[in-house]
């Protein structure tokens, strides 16, 4: 389980603590930083693959007005992270705990450390939580876009395994149920992630590959930070869910000289990788 000195000021905190476990945090920028947001990815198929997933926001910070919009309420990511005024998406807003992805008319695929049966009241999860366009930060999003959290269909969160299949209050309208692949992803596998890095709206990232398959999980050089967690992992050739991310490496370390924090760097091939659940669990689930 993933551990940093910043945990306790983390996004993935309050989902974390929700299950009674210590914090488990996808985490790191592996050679360039490949995140996009949507409005900036030309791929059809990866955008649409995108409008399938979630942010899982706590219930306290959404606030419906009555005339059919909700309000998200956020901290901006630098003021959340203390973050040095260099980070890209500083000014964003950061609102998300965690990831998820539509697997099921009405059911959510995330990371079991994200949510439990005890914590699926607080939660609710939201389509459409990206930015509108350059510097257009997202102010919240129509009433019919946030669904809540109804019961928690499948569930594991142990030292060998990590994943959670939700069912929300109602059938999802407007958007498509993701494929996922029903085989196990390889080492060599291109991929791209979808989800919501430190809270922040919708990211996409990709130039990414397996490093290793363990059988219950993979490895990969996947640039992915606390809030990622439960983000769903694509094989880029067949644009299937192959995974859930889950856990990784450090996401940043202390600026001493300016105090304050900045992401923390790898090459393609160093740190101990991000570790992705099979979709296959989710699979089995369904």
């Amino acid at each position: 389980m993933k551990r940093n000195f910043i945990t306790a000021i983390s996004v993935a905190v309050s989902a974390t603590l929700s299950v009674g476990f210590v914090n488990i945090t996808p985490t790191v920028i592996y050679g360039d930083d490949n995140r996009k947001e949507v409005y900036e990815v030309e791929s059809a198929a990866v955008r649409d693959n995108a409008d399938s997933t979630v942010a899982m926001i706590n219930i306290r910070n959404l606030v419906d007005d009555g005339s059919g919009y909700t309000k998200i309420n956020a901290k901006t990511f630098g003021e959340a992270m203390n973050l040095c005024s260099s980070e890209p998406y500083f000014d964003q807003p950061s609102a998300a705990s965690c990831s998820g992805s539509l697997v099921g008319p009405d059911l959510i695929a995330t990371a079991g450390h994200c949510i439990s049966s005890a914590s699926c009241s607080r939660n609710a999860f939201v389509f459409g939580y990206n930015m509108i366009g350059a510097g257009l930060m997202p102010q919240g999003v129509p009433s019919e876009e946030v669904y809540r959290c109804q019961e928690i269909v499948a569930h594991e969160y142990t030292s060998g395994q990590d994943y959670a299949l939700v069912r929300v209050d109602r059938v999802v309208r407007g958007h498509r149920i993701l494929s996922l692949q029903r085989t196990p992803a390889r080492p060599g596998d291109q991929l791209y992630v979808i989800g919501h890095p430190a809270g922040l709206p919708t990211k996409v990232a990709d130039g990414a590959q397996v490093r290793s398959q363990h059988g219950s999980y993979f490895k990969a050089n996947l640039d992915t930070y606390g809030g990622n967690s439960g983000s769903a992992v694509f094989n880029a050739a067949t644009h299937e869910v192959v995974g859930i991310l889950v856990r990784g490496a450090q996401d940043y370390i202390r600026d001493s000289e300016k105090q304050c924090t900045v992401s923390n760097r790898c090459s393609e091939t160093g740190c101990r990788g991000e570790d992705v659940t099979n979709i296959s669990y989710i699979v089995k689930a369904l």
